[in-house]
């Protein structure tokens, strides 16, 4: 049977794995596709990098419109990132005719309702399994192996560096600054990482979880983004004395208002699966009404576990390659014309759980004072730590966990606290996740 021929733009971390497994795997790749997959045109911008690794068995050039324009080409991946050049040059593969496959996150985050109703106009499929948690197939478990449930929520770590850093904070009690450094020394973390620590990139990933899961058109700008850079050593061994783990989440929800989309630090219950994914892995947990929760763990990132997504990818465009464009599976899992336009919630209308430090005078009628003001905005206390203040000191650290409350009247609260004259400084908050029954 005639291969699949694809194009592959960008021969990188992720390029140079993908097409270093399809050349070693491809009798198992062929058996299960129907028919050989080939990548016979590179596209890289480093002309000497492309002809080492392909070692002279494909045509490799500069210019990757060429690719996209060339009619014996039946696929296109795309691997070079961004959301300029790359959205322009999935558009132009999409008009000519071309199946895509993307591990690009940021390019769908944010153009991937337009990207998707091009597709559908001319009847090609737009796959991104490694977009989101690398090697783990999370996209084809939603949109696919869940389709039976109605699904609530789902919580990830889908950011491998921060995840990393976390547990290195934690296990060693280094400073962000100093687990920071360490994952940068190790290859964990990029020279500039704000888009991992700040939690962009995290941020990208649950919006696309989120269009799944709920049958929306991606909503990026509507997400609430907070990352660890300004998370405290202090906080974490805190949180480790009340039975959590602090992690940065993506979670995304299900409530009667709409959904919640949000990213941030998030102290778990210590007894969760999740809360013991340590190091740079990925995992994420999906809680559906038919099947309850469900875990995900693996590599995230990585040459070939992200290789392995784009290849099943690959796999997939090609079984489905001569199917009624009707009858493939949706590229946000429901029908496009039942595509519902549910709000996100703004960050001050979610209601979660939240742990509040205090450094505060060590006198009587402080605790007295704090209650009351949270009792005013109806926030009620499930724990609290007290410190005793260190020899010579007249101030100490009050840790405080508190029931659901929306996030509007916590922040009236702390308002409230800091003006105190006991209260020094500023109160630090995060918020807190079950994540189970």
């Amino acid at each position: 049977m005639k291969p699949m021929n694809a194009g592959l733009l960008g021969i990188g971390t992720v390029g140079g794995g993908t097409f270093t497994v399809l050349a070693r795997n491809e009798q198992e790749i062929t058996r299960r596709a129907g028919r050989p997959i080939r990548i016979v045109k590179v596209a890289e911008r480093n002309l000497a990098l492309a002809k080492e690794i392909t070692k002279g068995t494909v045509e490799v050039t500069d210019d990757a419109f060429s690719v996209v324009a060339d009619p014996e080409i039946d696929i296109i991946v795309e691997l070079i990132g961004g959301t300029t050049v790359a959205k322009d040059l999935v558009l132009q593969a999409i008009a000519n005719g071309k199946h895509v496959v993307t591990a690009n996150k940021a390019l769908l985050a944010h153009h991937g309702t337009e990207i998707f109703a091009a597709a559908q106009k001319q009847g090609v499929m737009v796959a991104f399994e490694a977009a989101v948690a690398g090697g783990i197939p999370i996209i084809k478990a939603v949109r696919e192996g869940l389709a039976a449930n109605r699904i609530e929520w789902i919580a990830g770590i889908i950011n491998g560096t921060t995840n990393f850093i976390l547990s290195e904070m934690r296990d060693k009690g280094l400073s962000f600054a100093a687990a920071l450094k360490e994952a940068q020394t190790l290859g964990y973390a990029e020279a500039d990482p704000t888009f991992d620590i700040e939690g962009v990139d995290a941020a990208h990933k649950i919006t696309i979880l989120s269009a799944l899961a709920f049958g929306t058109a991606m909503q990026f700008d509507k997400t609430y983004i907070e990352g660890i850079s300004r998370l405290e050593a202090v906080d974490i061994k805190y949180a480790e004395q009340l039975g959590y783990r602090i992690k940065l989440l993506g979670i995304t929800r299900r409530v009667p208002e709409g959904i919640e989309l949000r990213v941030h630090p998030t102290l778990i219950p210590a007894k969760r699966l999740i809360a013991n994914v340590e190091g740079a892995m990925n995992a994420v947990l999906v809680e559906g009404d038919a099947v309850g929760a469900t875990l995900y763990y693996g590599k995230g990132a990585g040459a070939e576990p992200t290789a392995s997504a784009v290849i099943a990818d690959l796999v997939d465009v090609t079984r489905m390659h001569t199917a009624d464009p009707e009858n493939r599976v949706p590229h946000l899992a429901f029908q496009p014309n039942h595509i519902a336009d549910i709000p996100a919630l703004p960050m001050s209308e979610v209601q979660t759980s939240y742990y509040l430090r205090l450094r505060v005078e060590d006198q009587p009628g402080v605790l007295a004072d704090i209650t009351r003001i949270l009792a005013d905005e109806h926030i009620s206390i499930d724990a609290m730590i007290q410190k005793e203040p260190g020899e010579g000191e007249t101030q100490a650290d009050l840790i405080l966990l508190t029931h659901l409350t929306r996030e509007k009247h916590i922040d009236a609260a702390i308002a409230k606290i800091e003006k105190l004259k006991v209260v020094a400084g500023k109160v630090t908050k995060l918020r807190m996740e079950e994540l189970g029954k």
